[in-house]
């Protein structure tokens, strides 16, 4: 397999490429959960946490529920995180 970043040879196995550092997208684990699904529970029930119950983030759940959602400002930056694709689940796995 070869680099992305610099096109060298590299395992693919490898996390990143031993050469530049660019990470090896095929490497990464991804989430069974979906980000679609993650983007429309947080759009629409977002205020008390339902997105974070889905991923498994029963904690951060919970204080969403308490907080209403940090006010709503909690929750648009979580909708924000997961339509650039950032939003991670329980075991930090990006979302599919």
């Amino acid at each position: 397999m070869f680099c992305s970043g610099c096109g060298k040879e590299m395992s693919d196995k490898a996390a990143a490429c031993p050469h530049c550092g660019h990470p090896n997208e095929s490497a990464v684990q991804k989430s069974p959960k979906s980000k679609t699904t993650a983007i429309l529970l947080c759009f629409f029930l977002g205020v008390i946490g339902v997105h974070r119950f889905y991923v498994g983030k029963v904690g951060s759940g919970i204080a969403q529920i308490l907080t209403f959602g940090g006010f709503g400002i909690w929750s648009l930056v979580d909708l924000i995180v997961i339509i650039c694709g950032n939003f991670k689940d329980a075991q930090g796995r990006l979302l599919a």
